[in-house]
């Protein structure tokens, strides 16, 4: 409170309209002497400019987390089958897949909301630092793989998928330092809830559709154990001294397999198997299971003939070689080639 005495008068006349008792004096010192959590008030005292800026950024962010995330959540056995040739093992791939479906879709969320965004925006940081890390660890091993974790979108690992991911990181960053402190932590929790329910609904749906006869868990190729049920796998029952067949794999070493892995199962002369995949340019595994094989995937006709397997399940038979464009109508059908 200020007074002051005006020029010819006597009395005191009180400046300040608003009086304040001795408490509220006290609290508005203490208020003042706080030391108040970090940026707590800068997001209400921002600058036009930075709150535009801060609100494009998390925006950027959500749109790429929740795309990259639902994707995850509504396909989870393409995805699955792309981590597991970035050499995560198959045993983790599962749980990966759907951790990584729920965290992106959470931090998608949660940074589009001005309450949640600095816990959506460090999450968002969190899950490409850790990405970038492991990629660089295997560097050496998968660059030149596709490493993108978006739909219709192929990213090579190159030095520009660092450069990418760190502009990523520069945006969910921004996002967080121009908003304010988040808080309610049980609406959040409900928010994860319901990713995590939409998450285990769509993976039975997903699980449900692998309708078609079942492949064995395992078989040997090469010598070596190999797992039929996860990604796609092309079988190729073949007579290493057929002509047809022969015609038939030289036609198949042209195509774009993409993430298809082929087993080639000779039905005569195994020994010849090694040379007629040599000769042919067929890139291919060889297994000796033909009987085992044939039990699961009866056929009558003579070779070629083939068999393509999803996610351990029968998806569809290739049975025409060398007429009608076949057989890469078929396995453009069954998504066996690209």
């Amino acid at each position: 409170m200020t007074i002051a005495l005006r020029a010819g008068e006597a009395e005191p006349v009180v400046t300040r309209a608003r009086w304040q008792t001795p408490k509220q004096t006290r609290m508005n010192n203490m208020d003042n002497s706080m030391a108040h959590p970090f940026g707590a008030g800068r997001a209400l005292d921002l600058p036009a400019w930075k709150t535009v800026l801060g609100h494009l950024c998390a925006v950027l962010v959500a749109i790429l987390f929740i795309v990259s995330g639902v994707w995850k959540i509504v396909d989870p056995f393409t995805f699955r089958t792309m981590a597991e040739q970035l050499k995560v093992p198959y045993v983790f791939s599962t749980a990966l897949t759907l951790g990584l479906g729920i965290g992106e879709t959470l931090a998608g969320v949660l940074v589009l909301v001005p309450r949640f965004r600095r816990w959506g925006a460090w999450l968002a940081i969190v899950l490409l630092v850790a990405f970038m890390l492991y990629m660089g660890i295997n560097y050496t091993t998968l660059a030149g793989k596709d490493c993108s974790c978006f739909p219709f979108v192929k990213r090579a690992l190159s030095p520009g998928f660092f450069i990418s991911d760190a502009v990523m990181v520069l945006l969910a960053v921004l996002a967080a330092w121009w908003a304010r402190p988040s808080s309610g932590i049980r609406n959040a929790a409900v928010i994860l809830g319901a990713i995590a329910v939409f998450c285990g609904v769509s993976f039975g749906v997903n699980a449900a559709r692998q309708t078609g006869t079942g492949a064995p868990d395992s078989i040997i190729v090469d010598g070596q154990p190999f797992s039929l049920e996860h990604g796609k796998v092309f079988l190729f029952f073949y007579d290493p001294q057929c002509s047809h067949c022969d015609q038939a794999a030289r036609d198949m070493s042209k195509m774009d397999w993409g993430s298809t892995k082929i087993v080639a199962i000779p039905t005569a002369e195994p020994r010849f198997a090694a040379a007629f995949l040599r000769d042919t340019g067929l890139k291919a595994g060889t297994s000796l299971e033909l009987e085992r094989l044939k039990k699961v995937f009866p056929f009558k006709t003579d070779p070629p003939y083939g068999v393509a397997v999803e996610n351990g399940h029968e998806k569809g038979v290739v049975p025409r070689y060398g007429s009608n464009n076949e057989p890469e109508t078929t396995l453009r059908a069954l998504g066996m080639i690209q």
